[in-house]
């Protein structure tokens, strides 16, 4: 794949384009070749065709959702972004237990005028699997999500760590249908940001809710320190896995974290990334997620013309993002719909 901005360059991505939407999918070296392509517009180029494998596999309408953050702070996990570690905590990070149902669920009717489809519930911790303590959070969460489902028309999801197929089933009966689990990172470049857990207890996590019945939210985040063979494994190993959705969290890093003073990713490496990962998932949810909002800054329209096809809208776990009305901007502006996307295989079952 050559580097310099040429006629040659913008054809031989127009068929690789064409090639993904008739149903071939790139190998590993064909995805390192496309990382290799350097400068502002080779990169439009490489984002104009990923839009394209966007447009015909996934339509035009971008998934909106929303997270509240149900319990926080003291987490017994060490991940190196995050501000809730009991390791690194942050004194700026808010710190409290389980939200009433009550809470939750205003915060849910919130979400819902403010046009999201989906609103996860997301826990700090290592998850059900592991903390009889939590047992009784776990059921409240159960029934909350239940009274969700009685008291709106926003379809809730989870994120509250990892989960036996039990627990996944118990969800599942109750309502749940995307719960959020995300690797992170390549598996040879996870230990570098997490030591107290495995990336295969993610993995078996993921696996858990697929045998469940409920559709995969995992994805990772970009400006960690990793490599580009390191994003591109992440992706094919989220093929592999065969989610449906896939946040793609920019690094806003944290202060008091261990990436506090990690170097901030380029916007246009991040436009790069986001592409590359549609060449490699064609048909999944790519979800802007947290960090966009100071990653890409007045560049965030070109993320929804670079492959992606879904927003997180509303604040974060610890930090906040921008109001809605912007991101409805940005949508209107470019001539997409808000409203719920398509899973793989989906659109074009329905043209």
């Amino acid at each position: 794949m050559v580097v310099s901005l040429s006629k040659d360059l913008i054809t031989r991505l127009d068929q690789l384009a064409e090639r993904i939407i008739s149903g071939y999918r790139i190998s590993r070296a064909e995805a390192i070749e496309l990382s290799k392509i350097e400068g502002q517009d080779n990169i439009l180029e490489l984002c104009r065709a990923a839009n394209k494998i966007r447009q015909a596999l996934c339509g035009n309408k971008v998934d909106l959702c929303s997270i509240v953050n149900v319990k926080s702070g003291n987490c017994s996990e060490d991940c190196g972004f995050c501000a809730q570690s009991s390791h690194h905590p942050n004194p700026d990070s808010p710190v409290y237990g389980l939200k009433s149902a009550e809470e939750i669920i205003a915060q849910a009717k919130a979400a819902e005028a403010a046009g999201a489809k989906r609103f996860c519930l997301v826990s700090q911790g290592r998850g059900p699997k592991y903390a009889n303590v939590k047992s009784k959070d776990f059921a409240t969460i159960l029934e909350t999500v239940e009274k969700i489902i009685e008291q709106t028309n926003i379809k809730p999801c989870c994120a509250l760590g990892e989960v036996t197929q039990e627990q996944a089933l118990a969800l599942r009966e109750k309502g749940v249908t995307r719960y959020n689990h995300n690797l992170e990172a390549s598996s040879s470049f996870f230990g570098n940001i997490v030591s107290t857990h495995s990336w295969q207890d993610r993995v078996e996590t993921i696996k858990n809710l697929k045998k469940a019945g409920i559709q995969a939210c995992s994805g990772g985040i970009i400006g960690l320190g990793e490599s580009w063979d390191d994003r591109i494994d992440l992706a094919f190993a989220l093929a592999e896995l065969e989610v449906e959705s896939v946040p793609l969290n920019l690094l806003n890093a944290r202060e008091g974290t261990p990436l506090a003073n990690q170097k901030r990713l380029d916007p246009y490496e991040a436009l790069k990334s986001i592409a590359i990962f549609r060449f490699i998932l064609p048909e999944q949810i790519l979800r802007y997620a947290g960090g966009r909002e100071v990653v890409m800054g007045e560049l965030q329209n070109l993320g929804l013309e670079s492959g992606i096809n879904a927003m997180l809208v509303g604040n974060y776990l610890t930090t906040l993002g921008q109001p809605p009305e912007e991101d409805y901007k940005i949508l209107n502006s470019l001539g997409l719909e808000g409203g719920e996307a398509p899973i793989p295989g989906e659109y074009q079952k329905r043209t």
